[in-house]
């Protein structure tokens, strides 16, 4: 259909007539007037840059401002720390801050003799898990601290806004934030788990760089004489040791003196590098992995839109093929009718973007108030917008729209003038040979590659054999459409009469139309199906580890965050296992140490009350033997470094001592116990803070579950009454963090589904203005108002089944691919779960009724002779 104003500007002006700056301000004009006669076209595509822009723009100004903040508030709390003194040694065995040996107190008198020292403080700290006033541990979502109240308040980070600071023993100050969720105030008395029970008297709150807390963690400060008492291996001894410099010395002068003057054991850093080690731990794991998550479904978001957009184009380039033609009959050159169409494109690119910008401005906004009401505290401050948050979305936005537009610029530009004499132009796209002999290569490489990297098992070759499958996949769409089309709308004409077959006609008329729109739902449902897939495996390899590692009949567990987590007292195990109802109990504590030059998780047990609790399949050697120089390895481990019962190895502990151990046995299974055992009496001369992290409970014969936990519960009350689980309820508790990351995966991809159920939207509202005529011709036989809108409605979802047929699918395979290729790194089972797949099938079914519904509405409302009428 030609339309008129686009005409009337190029005939008064001859395209061809101007030079080449001329030709290219003519092209401009024609793409900007083309822009604003169909303005109405182009709104779907501004929608889905302005989302994926919005998205990704926001994504960053959040990560400036959370780094800004924290760095702000850790420079503002620390600002008077000159130098950190504390032990060289670091064995650190994944993530974490890693393990050091305490300082000895004895070395602050030889430091406040460095000049420039004004002064110098022990700095304790530990594990302490404050009791809410309802006698239960208080949950955090981050790490539980405890130390000692530095009395020095340019070295504290902690500052009193209530009480005081603690001077006898017992007395505690606890930050404002453990304070509200603990509901505990100045004079309440409660428990301090260190993991023993304290008891202690709440006489002050303090906030830390002037916030409720330091991020997520609690801080409970305690006298130094308790400190040294509760956290550290003996007296006399410190975590680390602060140094404040004195008038006119910087923090490297003075941090070198002080080195200068330590034993060679220990070392001297500045209080900027301590600081940001800190904000490192507490907050630089998270923040990296934030805001890499939502980078990442940006660029899902983005993917999607690029569908859409490329769809968008694609059709109206289409439908103007008559008006094209015509401006090349009037001399328009091939280079200014894709100049033309690019205008456009760019036009769209630059206002959409834009308009992202600012959207992600506020979603960042929104972030910033939403974070305090879910729990997680936000520093305080305004938005931190840098110059770069601002211009990588914005380049991002322009690449993908104009991007998208290139293609159907260079279809249009190659318009033939003659092609202006004919009626219509005719849709010559779909499965074309060469289209389907690429397609089918690719799929057959893709799924070649993802075989062998799964019969590895090796992740690179399948994730790479999974991109070029996903490529396969977006290459046979319109080979395959015809045939989905035909299958999946089969039913319709039987369900829905003539609507239902003139839908299912319709959906067959471009297959390549099809395939575009519906491949922007399909890469949504993938990425949801794959997520469902890996997190069904990942519950079930749980339940399966429990199943056949756990041969107890209950368990407490306690959530361990790097060194910084309480973790259960080691006399609950012997308290529990004294009850006339327990046949067996045994404790799993957690150090590190190194072994063969890299640092290892250690599991601190009684072996022999362990074999009887958790199996550990065959054991070679003896277990009963293992003393304070003995070692238990799992198979996998020792294969790996060719030990076997009786082999020597050396392990190295964060005091600085290298001991010789004997692997005493080798055993089969490592789920629950881990790669290396020693007993508590091995461990003991080297650890800060002995703490379990796990109890296994066995009940005598005759002894019901009921009755034995009802019981064991009891018994743990003092120590802060920790969740007792059965044997279900452990596996269920363990999994359930797979829960809640899959709730943020599915509100995350929310936005690219929504985006694909635009781009639905907006081919067909292309369509039914495409068909206009046509529309009107079945009104005037006898179609009524509502078959015509059960016809796009139900063309709609057969789109929509198409492509969440596909996604589902694509996901299913992908999922299974790196589920089998990371087989023994944490995912063995894989499990397709069908309730939750066909909640993905139900929600794209859902979404293809929603996108057909204005364009349904649309078209029932069009006059019946003006659309027989149009041109």
């Amino acid at each position: 259909m030609t339309d008129p104003t686009t005409t009337g500007a190029t005939a008064s002006t001859p395209p061809g007539a101007a030079g080449s700056g001329g030709a290219n301000r003519t092209a401009l004009r024609l793409g900007l007037t083309g822009l604003r006669a169909h303005k109405r076209r182009f709104a779907g595509t501004f929608v889905a840059v302005f989302l994926g822009v919005a998205f990704l723009a926001g994504t960053m100004v959040m990560g400036d401002t959370l780094r800004a903040s924290f760095g702000a508030l850790f420079a503002d709390a620390d600002s008077g720390t000159g130098t950190v003194v504390r032990g060289a040694e670091q064995i650190k065995a994944g993530r974490g801050v890693g393990t050091r040996p305490p300082v000895p107190t004895d070395l602050i008198a030889t430091i406040r003799k460095v000049p420039g020292v004004a002064a110098a403080e022990p700095d304790i700290e530990g594990a302490g898990e404050i009791v809410a006033h309802d006698g239960r541990t208080l949950q955090t979502k981050g790490p539980t601290n405890a130390g000692n109240w530095i009395a020095d308040p340019k070295l504290n980070p902690y500052r009193l806004v209530q009480g005081r600071a603690p001077s006898r023993p017992g007395e505690a100050v606890i930050n404002r934030g453990a304070a509200d969720q603990a509901k505990l105030k100045v004079g309440d008395h409660t428990l301090l788990r260190t993991p023993d029970p304290v008891p202690i008297t709440i006489v002050g709150i303090a906030t830390f760089g002037g916030q409720s807390g330091e991020g997520q963690t609690t801080f409970t400060g305690l006298t130094r004489s308790d400190a040294e008492r509760y956290l550290m291996p003996r007296p006399g001894e410190a975590s680390a040791i602060k140094v404040r410099a004195g008038p006119e010395i910087g923090q490297r002068e003075l941090t070198d003196r002080v080195g200068a003057a330590l034993p060679a054991r220990y070392q001297a850093i500045t209080g900027k590098q301590a600081g940001d080690e800190t904000e490192e731990a507490t907050a630089g794991t998270f923040l990296t992995l934030f805001t890499s998550l939502l980078v990442v479904f940006a660029g899902i978001a983005l993917l999607v839109a690029t569908f859409s957009i490329h769809n968008t184009f694609a059709i109206v380039v289409a439908q103007r093929t008559r008006e094209n033609a015509l401006l090349r009959a009037l001399g328009a050159s091939r280079r200014q009718v894709l100049a033309a169409t690019l205008a456009e494109a760019t036009a769209v690119a630059v206002v959409s973007s834009a308009a992202g910008l600012l959207g992600g401005i506020g979603i960042a906004a929104g972030l910033q108030a939403l974070f305090p009401a879910v729990g997680f505290p936000f520093p305080g401050g305004g938005l931190v917008i840098h110059a770069l948050s601002m211009a990588v979305p914005l380049a991002v936005g322009l690449a993908v729209c104009v991007g998208s537009a290139l293609l159907p610029a260079l279809r249009a530009g190659r318009t033939a003038p003659l092609a202006a004499l004919r009626e219509s132009a005719v849709d010559t796209s779909g499965g074309s040979r060469r289209r389907a002999v690429t397609g089918a290569a690719m799929a057959v490489a893709g799924v070649a590659l993802t075989v062998a990297g799964v019969a590895g098992p090796t992740l690179p070759p399948a994730a790479a054999g999974a991109a070029l499958t996903l490529a396969a996949f977006v290459v046979l769409g319109p080979v395959a459409s015809s045939l989905a089309v035909r299958v999946l709308g089969a039913p319709l004409g039987r369900l829905r009469g003539v609507s239902g077959t003139l839908a299912r006609r319709n959906a067959l008329r471009s297959p390549k139309r099809t395939a575009a729109t519906a491949t922007a739902l399909m890469i949504g449902v993938a990425v949801v199906s794959l997520f469902t897939v890996l997190g069904a495996s990942m519950k079930t390899t749980m339940h399966r580890t429990v199943d056949r590692s756990f041969a107890g009949d209950v368990a407490i567990s306690a959530q361990v965050y790097g060194a910084g987590g309480a973790g259960l007292s080691p006399r609950i195990a012997p308290t529990v296992a004294a009850l006339p109802q327990v046949g067996a109990s045994v404790g799993l504590g957690r150090g590190v140490g190194e072994i063969d030059g890299a640092g290892r998780q250690l599991t601190v047990t009684d072996p022999v009350t362990l074999s009887r609790l958790l199996d550990l399949g065959t054991v070679r050697g003896s277990l009963a033997g293992l003393g304070t120089h003995g070692i238990a390895v799992a198979k996998d481990e020792a294969n790996r470094h060719g030990w076997r019962p009786g082999s020597s190895i050396t392990v190295g502990f964060a005091d600085g001592q290298r001991l010789p151990f004997t692997v005493g046995a080798v055993y089969d299974r490592a789920d629950l116990a881990g790669d290396y055992l020693i007993t508590r009496a091995a461990w003991a001369p080297h650890h800060i803070q002995d703490k379990d992290t796990l109890v296994a409970i066995g009940f005598k014969d005759g002894v019901s579950t009921a009755a034995g936990k009802a019981a064991v519960q009891k018994a743990v009350v003092p120590f802060g009454s920790p969740d007792v689980q059965t044997k279900s309820e452990y596996a269920a508790s363990s999994a359930a963090g797979i829960d809640t990351f899959l709730t943020l995966i599915y509100a995350l991809l929310a936005l690219a589904v929504l985006i694909a159920l635009l781009g639905i939207a907006n081919t067909l509202t292309l369509a039914v203005h495409e068909r206009t005529r046509e529309l009107g011709l079945l009104r005037a036989v006898g179609q009524t108002r509502g078959q015509l809108r059960a016809m796009v409605r139900w063309e709609s979802v057969v789109v929509a089944a198409f492509g969440t047929a596909g996604g589902l699918g694509l996901g299913a395979f992908l999922g299974w691919a790196l589920v089998r290729a990371a087989d023994g790194d944490g995912i063995s089972a894989f499990t397709l779960p069908p309730a939750q797949l066909a909640v993905v099938v139900l929600v794209g079914v859902a979404a293809g009724v929603l996108a057909g519904w204005r364009p349904a509405r649309r078209a029932a409302r069009l006059d019946v002779l003006r659309a027989i009428a149009a041109e």
